[in-house]
């Protein structure tokens, strides 16, 4: 909140001097020096409105001779003070020098205590069955503030409806609703979601949702944090528990690449045999990273990683073509032999879900065994966010008015949406904001300038905003000529230019692997050319499909150009957090018979299937790890749940094959193990020269860092360091800020910047064109989308929907397909095919088809398909 360049204002606050920045308001002056004004309609991240009235206070202000314009003196050579005749608002009230503000006075207690008796006459007593007991503002207030009896009868209370499904995410209980509009307002001012809002008025004003689906938003968990009353509660959350019975965990959200700092609630339930079990997942303050807010998807989709039915528990080994169950010792010694005997025809496969601690172990082992590793991607380009990437600093809720954000080839909301977020309220902050896209995205709503590239040409369209600032490459495709004669372009690039910090976010919607790295080169040339790399708020982002992936990078992993023929040229296969078959089934194929394959992974999926060696890994709730967010930012989790069985303590030393022996004495080991694990154990049983610790990601950390230069100096301990934020949340004062957690276990830190620049390099651009017949299906990205980590939140399905693709109207019309009607997909060149739903659109050109990724459609990259009715 203090703003070192803002003229400072002196006042007291209940017999306290304080000192706030000119502008600030009464209850956010009285936060800063510990003095709590109570509210219920005020928020710190939203507008004040002064509806509830609880903030009630005296405020007495210098009486001012108007002939000189100074403060009226008393005999003590003081200014006098003259108050209001009546209680002001604390939250709509702005300081003013020499303010006198009695927030403890009888008077004000008194006011307070009558909007609380008010609030009270039509509020259920039904404390001991609500949700929001414990944590409840209502409550709290009402005991430390309101009367200890009422005056009103309680027949007279008004009876509403109490299960009221405002979505299938949210319900809504209207009798305990104070209308204090904080739900409404969060959706319209922060999120642009104005799908709710108030109905009817007097006391019979009620909220009710107007989207179909009901609170159709990416955002509606947070209105629950924020409601400070129980009349908002979740689903996932309702009637399950109890606050006070929770034990929280600092976790970090794995589902984008954003790194959103979350607490994780578990608890011991019977039904699950007295084993901690995950109750929901809050937002933790990180005002560099999400501030106080998270998704839904980071909110409900964290259910893959419990233990339920499905969960891998065991090891299991292929006998006689069937995968059957083995123990850890039998499992580790198969895969071991085969893997000592596959040499450099080892070919390991990762995820970008995988810790940092997680993928350095095995990219250790593979390098003793003189393997090749691979990052499972389709999106290119880090190499060079690894080198212009964000410097340590870097925050986006300091980009104003002297910043300049382009956002090229990604629908953020969809990929990245607290990203999408921070960039919306960087706009309304006056920073400029570039939209350079295939197609239209709601980030265009908040953009100065709105480009358009066709289909295939994103990296071209980079390039065409690079020439108009000076004719470099002159032979651009002839698909981006209309883009590089537009004036807006001219516009966007000069302001580009001339800013003063400029950042750029690429992605890889409607990409291949190799345009998006091609669209990387364009965007790092453009960066070098004007000079807004390696300082604070300047640099290249990647909006990566998953959450380290960046971590991946820094670490030195790259994507296979031709991942089909890796696979199927290797002689041995070590697949860990990465499932190519569901994704594409045409890997099957590259799955040959002579080839041994080990995966861990959490579940049976359709790529362990094939393997010979089946190791269970634990999920991310269950050890300890960190991540590397795409700004570059190294955040740590803790564990939140007990896995079934603790791992022995084992460390492989030079020379030592003492870890050997230690597992040979002790073959009871059972239960699923963490990833960063399972490659020291594999390594104690091959006795390799490197040291691998799996007794803690602590330990694996240090050793990384000493490895790696672009974690050099980083430890557990920096990540834990923590800062003041503002503004000041906490579980003390639920009132003020919701029920976000504080964050006192560490806000991560960024990686530095390596000396070295890239140099400039014209990137490769395809001269792309549509056909003349058939049709090219584009791959987007849904935020609900039908992977596993998110089709096992049932309560998510209808959000999520059935598989689709999008074509134009006039396609439609030509194939005589009807909206809505299920069409045939035959991918051309592949003998993939699918059934699914068509829709409709007249934003899209003629002979493109979008198809979204993770919904069970064969697509990756862009391909050649035929769509005929099914």
């Amino acid at each position: 909140m203090t703003d070192h360049n803002q003229k400072l204002v002196s006042l007291t606050i209940d017999g306290t001097p304080v000192e706030v920045p000119e502008g600030a308001l009464i209850v956010n002056a009285a936060r800063l020096v510990g003095i709590d004004i109570p509210v219920f309609c005020y928020h710190p991240k939203m507008e004040p409105v002064g509806m509830c009235r609880m903030c009630l206070v005296e405020i007495g202000r210098p009486i001012i001779d108007r002939a000189t314009g100074q403060p009226v003196l008393d005999e003590n050579g003081a200014p006098k003070i003259q108050f209001g005749p009546k209680l002001e608002t604390a939250c709509t009230t702005p300081v003013s020098p020499g303010m006198v503000v009695l927030g403890a006075s009888e008077k004000a207690k008194a006011g307070r205590k009558d909007i609380l008796e008010f609030l009270l006459t039509s509020h259920p007593l039904d404390c001991p069955v609500c949700d929001k007991g414990g944590e409840c503002p209502l409550q709290n207030l009402t005991m430390g503030f309101g009367p200890g009896e009422s005056r009103f009868l309680f027949d007279e209370k008004m009876k509403m409806d109490k299960h009221v499904p405002l979505g299938e995410l949210i319900f809504l209980d209207r009798e305990r609703c104070i209308q204090c509009a904080r739900c409404v307002r969060f959706q319209d001012e922060i999120v642009d979601d104005p799908v709710i809002g108030f109905y009817q008025r007097g006391r019979s004003l009620e909220i009710v949702t107007y989207s179909e689906p009901g609170f159709d938003s990416y955002w509606s968990g947070n209105t629950t944090d924020i409601c400070p009353v129980g009349a908002l509660t979740t689903t996932d959350f309702r009637f399950r528990s109890r606050p006070w019975e929770l034990r929280a965990a600092a976790s970090i959200c794995n589902q984008c690449p954003v790194g959103c700092n979350t607490t994780v609630n578990v608890r011991r339930e019977a039904s699950t045999g007295g084993n901690w079990t995950v109750k929901r997942v809050m937002p933790r303050q990180n005002e560099q990273v999400n501030e106080i807010w998270i998704c839904d998807k980071g909110r409900f989709g964290y259910h893959y990683a419990t233990h339920d039915g499905e969960r891998l528990t065991q090891p299991l080994l292929r006998r006689e073509g069937e995968l059957q169950p083995a123990s850890w010792e039998e499992a580790l010694g198969v895969a071991a032999e085969r893997l000592g005997q596959a040499g450099s025809g080892l070919f390991t496969l990762v995820g970008g879900r995988l810790a940092n601690e997680d993928l350095f172990n095995l990219q250790q082992l593979t390098d003793a065994l003189g393997g090749q590793s691979a990052l499972y991607t389709h999106m290119g380009g880090g190499e060079l966010t690894t080198q212009l990437g964000f410097a340590p600093g870097t925050n986006f809720g300091d980009m104003g008015a002297q910043s300049v954000i382009l956002v090229v080839g990604s629908d953020l909301e969809e990929e990245a949406p607290l990203w999408w977020l921070r960039i919306k309220q960087a706009a309304q902050r006056g920073a400029k904001l570039i939209v350079l896209n295939a197609r239209s995205t709601k980030l265009d709503r908040a953009a100065d300038w709105v480009l358009r590239y066709p289909f295939g040409a994103a990296a071209a369209a980079v390039m065409a905003l690079s020439n108009a600032l000076s004719a470099k490459r002159p032979d651009l495709p002839e698909a981006v000529q209309e883009l590089v004669r537009s004036p807006e372009l001219r516009q966007a690039a000069k302001a580009f230019a001339e800013a003063q910090d400029a950042v750029i976010l690429y992605g890889c919607d409607s990409m291949s692997l190799s345009e998006s790295a091609s669209l990387a080169q364009a965007c790092a040339n453009i960066l070098l050319a004007t000079g807004h790399t390696g300082r604070v708020n300047n640099g290249l982002l990647g909006v990566w499909p998953r959450p380290n992936d960046q971590g991946a990078w820094e670490l030195g992993y790259r994507p296979h150009p031709d991942l089909a023929q890796a696979l199927l040229s290797a002689k041995t296969l070590l697949i860990a957090a990465a499932d190519p078959v569901s994704d594409d089934p045409s890997y099957q194929a590259a799955f040959g018979s002579d080839q041994f394959v080990i995966v861990q992974d959490l579940y049976l999926s359709a790529t362990a299937r094939l393997a010979d060696v089946v190791l269970p890994a634990q999920s991310w709730l269950e050890h300890e790890g960190s991540f590397t967010s795409a700004e570059r930012r190294v955040q740590r989790f803790a564990p939140a749940l007990q896995p079934s069985t603790a791992l022995p303590p084992i460390t492989t030393s030079r020379g030592s094959n003492r870890a050997q022996l230690l597992m040979a004495a002790r073959p009871d080991l059972q239960g699923p193990q963490a990833d960063f694990a399972i490659p020291a154990l594999l390594a104690a049983r091959l006795n390799l020269d490197i040291q691998l610790s799996s007794e803690s990601a602590s330990l694996v950390f240090l050793r990384m860092a000493q490895a790696s230069p672009a974690f050099a100096g980083l430890n557990y301990q920096r990540l834990a360091e923590v800062q003041p934020q503002w503004p000041i949340v906490g579980r003390e004062d639920l009132y003020y800020g919701g029920t976000t957690y504080e964050n006192s276990q560490g806000l991560g830190a960024h990686l530095s910047l390596p000396q070295a620049t890239p140099s400039l390099a014209w990137p490769q651009l395809a001269d792309f064109k549509l056909p003349k017949l058939g049709m090219i299906a584009f791959p987007i990205t849904r935020l609900y989308d039908r992977g596993a980590t998110l089709l096992r939140t049932s309560f998510l399905h209808q959000r999520t929907g059935e598989p689709y693709v999008v074509l134009n109207a006039s396609d439609a019309a030509r194939l005589k397909i009807q909206p809505g009607a299920m069409v045939r997909v035959n991918f051309t060149g592949t003998q993939n095919a699918v059934i699914v739903q068509a829709r409709c659109s007249d934003e899209l050109p003629e002979r493109v088809l979008l198809a979204p990724r993770s919904f069970g459609i064969p697509i990756q990259e862009p391909i050649a398909v035929e769509v005929k009715p099914a």
